[in-house]
């Protein structure tokens, strides 16, 4: 895996990748000492999409704030939720039908706190980290709404 940029603050790993997201390697970065549960998202690109053929999805980031946006959130997320350890990743540039974009894995010592902060991440990943997409298909390219 090379990495964009690798931000690490003991509890918060960070991980901006062009090339590919490895989903075991970026959970096998976490120091799990002390937990007793991890909760683990893999967003990946959908090959069909209401009847229509996804060749791939182009991201597009602004690399000044990507981090720094995605840091800030695992550390909400650690004092909202008392969970230990987050792990994140996205993906830039294009990534075809079937592979990753997405990772998320929060380490916790009980199981509700890390289920409601990996879905807190994604949706608020979704919603404020400075990513733009847009996707390809069988009828021709679109940018799709919003961030994330």
């Amino acid at each position: 895996m090379r990495f964009l940029r690798l931000c690490m603050d003991g509890d918060v790993i960070i991980i901006e990748s062009p090339e590919n997201l490895d989903h075991q390697a970026l959970l096998d970065s976490l120091n799990l000492e002390g937990c007793g549960a991890v909760v683990s998202f893999l967003g990946i690109t959908r090959g069909l999409d209401n009847g229509k053929e996804i060749y791939r999805l182009e991201f597009d980031a602004w690399q000044d704030k990507l981090g720094q946006v995605l840091d800030n959130l695992a550390n909400k997320a650690i004092s909202r939720f008392g969970v230990r350890k987050i792990a994140m990743s996205h993906r830039t540039g294009s990534v075809e039908a079937g592979e990753n974009i997405v990772s998320i894995h929060v380490a916790s010592p009980h199981r509700k706190e890390a289920f409601r902060a990996c879905e807190w991440l994604i949706d608020e990943l979704k919603v404020q980290a400075p990513i733009w997409k847009k996707e390809v298909s069988e009828t021709g390219e679109s940018w799709k709404a919003g961030l994330g």
